[in-house]
């Protein structure tokens, strides 16, 4: 019963990878890259001028405060995002109009406090966006597709552990060069090596559309209309804040001053949000929200008599029950808290997670094509498919990717629709290898396509100080440190690919070498007997 219960974990543990594999690998390549998108954000838009993290913050929102009068003097909430670290490089406002309008939003220029157009480039906000909502579909559609495969990629997890008699025992086990053994190796070594990771970031991601998936949930409760989603949000996601206007026009006191009160509790430069409920009516309210960042996702509010600016409260940090454990996952997904090293260690494994299943997807195909060998078949259309789709998509997305960083730098700044054009790229680029790997023979696959990856990103550096002028040494000695770091960011990237198209070509040369010996073999054996 045991070994019938173990097979059948095996059977969906394998079916489910399989099918989800391809999806699954772009949603961690593309999320691993949004824990760096604000940097990428910059080195895609060298000519904005970025904010200084906590400074000036009366200045900036004072600032904000007359956009946001000009733009919706009649809204009914504005928001005021303040630097206050990498997170929020620049000022921003939302407004909120009394229903029908609708809302909107807009960064500012630090130094005039004009909006900013940013037709530049999407930056790494394409990519951050793409793990969750794909592309080229409406954003729902990519939701609900991201949300069946992180369901299949849980139970794939689960299955695993299940499936692995010895899962610690095979941590401290690696056999190179053994063919499909080696490749299961690896994928038993990087499933376990992040396992919490994985378990997290996959569960969160789902919590975070929880309310999406499942919106018989919220509509029990609170009703199936839009008055009652309004209602749920609100309490959910707002606080449960509901500030009726009070009928009189008041005009909204002075920020300074709540500013003031705010660094002397929290320390200067520490307020990263002003909300404005009911601006220029005497029941204004105005709250400012902590920059601390903790897995919570949130410090402390204060709130303050929007008409008097007298401090009415100070609410706690931390929110009592599900809304903790909601807020808590949520946040451990985002990661917004986490210092650089934490940063980096996010990266690491998020990029374990990407070749755990790019090794499983090989692994697949590499045991499947032994076994039809061994029996003298040919293997089978769909075996055949999968291997080269594996190839196409392993490297290929990655140099998709490269290919969107080398079309920042080379598209003309004045085409129409570029930050587009830009997108078109990395699926024209991850297109090219996917033909590639159909024309081109299995045996060279691998190391012909980690040879474009390795100059792709190799080359970046030199196309950057071509192109902006801002070379690596120059960042260097300027302390750039977001510049500097995508520099040795993509060298780093393209070392590796460099080292694997050497290790893909010998073993391509091996492969063929023992083919050529045992076609050898056959020819001579009859003439020996």
């Amino acid at each position: 019963m045991r070994s019938h219960f173990r097979a059948c974990m095996a059977w969906l543990h394998t079916w489910t990878g399989v099918v989800f594999g391809w999806l699954l690998y772009l949603v961690f390549l593309t999320g691993t890259a949004g824990y760096f998108d604000t940097e990428i954000d910059q080195w895609m838009n060298p000519g904005l001028t970025i904010a200084r993290p906590g400074q000036a913050q009366a200045e900036y929102a004072e600032l904000a405060l007359a956009q946001l009068q000009q733009r919706s003097p009649e809204a009914e909430r504005w928001f005021i995002v303040l630097p206050v670290d990498r997170n929020d490089p620049l000022p921003r406002i939302i407004w909120r109009p009394q229903a029908p309008a609708a809302g909107g939003s807009a960064f500012l220029d630090p130094a005039t406090g004009q909006p900013l157009t940013l037709s530049h480039s999407y930056g790494g906000q394409l990519l951050y966006r793409m793990h969750y909502e794909l592309h080229y579909m409406p954003s729902a559609v990519g939701v609900w597709i991201v949300g069946v495969a992180a369901m299949g990629m849980l139970v794939a997890l689960i299955t695993g552990v299940v499936v692995h008699k010895k899962i610690f025992t095979d941590f401290f086990t690696f056999r190179p060069g053994k063919g499909p053994r080696s490749w299961l190796d690896a994928h038993n070594v990087l499933s376990v090596t992040c396992l919490p990771f994985f378990l997290m970031i996959t569960y969160s991601g789902l919590i975070f559309f929880a309310f999406t998936y499942m919106p018989l949930i919220a509509a029990a409760s609170y009703g199936d209309t839009p008055a009652g989603r309004q209602a749920f949000r609100a309490e959910v996601f707002e606080g449960g804040d509901t500030y009726p206007r009070a009928g009189r026009p008041a005009p909204l006191a002075a920020l300074g001053p709540m500013l003031a009160q705010a660094a002397a509790r929290w320390g200067d430069g520490m307020v990263n949000g002003i909300d404005i409920r009911q601006p220029g009516d005497a029941g204004a309210r105005v709250m400012l929200w902590q920059g601390e960042r903790t897995p919570l996702r949130r410090g402390e509010i204060m709130v303050f008599d929007g008409v008097s600016g007298e401090l009415l409260e100070t609410r706690p940090a931390a929110p009592a029950g599900a809304k903790a454990a909601h807020d808590l996952l949520l946040g451990l997904h985002e990661g917004l808290f986490a210092s650089l090293p934490l940063r980096l260690l996010y990266f690491a494994s998020g990029l374990a997670g990407a070749a755990m299943i790019a090794t499983g997807l090989v692994l697949w195909t590499t045991k499947r094509r032994q076994r039809a060998e061994r029996g003298g078949e040919s293997p089978h259309f769909g075996l055949r498919l999968v291997e080269r789709l594996n190839v196409g998509t392993v490297i290929g997305l990655p140099i998709g990717i490269a290919c969107y960083f080398w079309a920042n730098r080379l598209l003309p700044e004045t085409l129409a629709g570029r930050p587009a054009w830009e997108a078109h790229m990395l699926f024209l680029g991850w297109g090219g290898m996917l033909l590639h790997a159909a024309l081109r023979p299995r045996q060279r696959l691998w190391a012909e396509q980690a040879a474009v990856a390795a100059l792709a990103y190799l080359l970046l550096p030199a196309l950057n100080a071509m192109t902006s002028g801002r070379h690596l040494f120059a960042s260097l000695a300027q302390g750039d440190a977001v510049f500097a770091g995508f520099d040795l960011a993509m060298l780093f990237i393209g070392a590796a690919w460099a080292a694997a198209a050497f290790k893909f070509r010998r073993a391509a040369s091996g492969a063929q070498a023992g083919a050529e010996r045992r076609a050898g073999s056959r020819r001579t054996a009859p003439a020996s007997n």
